[in-house]
């Protein structure tokens, strides 16, 4: 039983690292395609056909990954002035609010990111003639990792994953 954990831990981490590692790619990757915009469009008079419609799906996708990872990391707003004059009683049922609230963001995600992204498939982008569904698709990953990061964090576990942040922001 304790390796089927330590197997499912291991593969939590890979997916957190793929993507993390997808979103600073995908903001990496939109630095470099807007500066080549701006050099060509300045020095030569032209632009990709292709460089916007890319650079706002890098940004949406982006966006929503970091919303995920946001949770994940236990960033959303917090009313620490409140809470620590609240008792332990009264933190511990917010606590289950709050994972309860997100858990059902999730859900919204999931239901109606799916039904926008069929809603939108036979659409095409103009530049890449990419079915649209492939920019909202995002919306329901994201669901399904909100609902798993906060299922994980009602259950007790800790699924910070960059602690020194947090100890960085403090200072």
């Amino acid at each position: 039983m304790n390796q089927i954990i330590q197997g499912l831990k291991s593969a939590a981490l890979g997916i957190d690292r793929a993507i993390e590692t997808f979103a600073v790619s995908a903001v990496a990757l939109m630095t470099l395609i807007v500066t080549v915009q701006v050099i060509t469009r300045k020095l030569f008079g032209f632009v990709f056909f292709w460089s916007e419609e890319l650079t706002l799906l890098l940004l949406i996708w982006f966006s929503f990954l970091g919303i995920a990872i946001g949770f994940r990391e236990k960033l959303h707003l917090a009313m620490d002035v409140i809470s620590g004059r609240l008792s332990r009683g009264i933190n511990r049922v917010l606590d289950i609010v709050i994972g309860l609230s997100t858990f059902a963001f999730g859900l919204y995600l999931i239901k109606y990111g799916w039904d926008f992204t069929k809603l939108m498939h036979p659409n095409r982008m103009s530049a890449t003639e990419w079915p649209s569904s492939v920019m909202y698709v995002v919306m329901p990953i994201t669901g399904v990792l909100v609902c798993i990061y906060a299922l994980l964090q009602m259950l007790g576990m800790d699924t910070t994953r960059h602690k020194q942040l947090d100890e960085e922001l403090m200072e």
